[in-house]
């Protein structure tokens, strides 16, 4: 067994469905009442915002930073378009927290999760995730799981401020904060360039093949599992 064990969330530890169709509709429907409220704590989220909104050539409305309603307008699109955007990912981590906290969510995990971790905790492994969501929004998933608290199995969270999951250096980062060699870390993932990215930086990788996930292209050439009971 690898020494430490690198996981993706959406498709590998938790049904996409749940990301989806439960917590990006959830922040959509509040992001205005929250950056109306808290544009003060978001300073550096919204300037992060701006600079995204300059380069971004998709959206075709203004941002205006003193305006909640701006902010929230170019959030919404972001949501809509799925967008890997830091700030984002931040401020959505921030209302699922209010929504975990006071029951609204509760995380679906996949049956053999928690007992793969547990297995792999007393084997000796370190278990670590690695999402485009934010650490905030990683660690709320793993505490308010319908499997109770996963969180004291789990090592370290990453997030896009490590790099994007599709950039063969994101992978060397991570195998530096670890402290491993790369080729003593596995990553599952659902995704193939995420695979193929983990890969070219060392790391041992399998697909994540669980129920509901896309088809992926090439599917043969990749170690491919269903279940974490396959990795024994």
């Amino acid at each position: 067994m690898n020494r430490a064990i690198l996981l993706d969330i959406e498709g590998t530890t938790t049904p996409i469905d749940f990301v989806h169709q439960t917590l990006f509709p959830y922040a959509r429907a509040r992001v205005s009442g929250f950056v109306s409220e808290n544009s003060a704590r978001l300073k550096t989220e919204i300037t992060q915002l701006v600079a995204e909104h300059r380069d971004d050539i998709e959206y075709s409305n203004g941002l205006n930073p003193d305006s909640a309603n701006s902010v929230a307008d170019y959030l919404k699109f972001l949501i809509e378009t799925d967008r890997k955007s830091t700030p984002l990912k931040s401020i959505q981590g921030m209302i699922w927290q209010t929504g975990y906290e006071n029951g609204d969510l509760v995380s679906p995990v996949y049956p053999d999760v928690a007992e793969a971790f547990e297995r792999w905790k007393s084997d000796g492994n370190m278990i670590a995730i690695y999402s485009s969501g934010s650490v905030l929004a990683q660690h709320l998933i793993f505490k308010y799981s319908d499997q109770g608290d996963l969180t004291r199995f789990i090592d370290r969270y990453f997030d896009t401020q490590v790099g994007h999951k599709r950039e063969t250096e994101s992978y060397q980062r991570i195998s530096a904060e670890l402290g491993l060699d790369a080729g003593s870390i596995l990553f599952i993932s659902d995704i193939s360039e995420e695979l193929d990215a983990a890969s070219a930086a060392g790391f041992e990788t399998a697909l994540s093949l669980r129920a509901g996930n896309a088809v992926v292209e090439g599917q043969k050439h990749y170690r491919a599992i269903s279940t974490f009971d396959e990795l024994e």
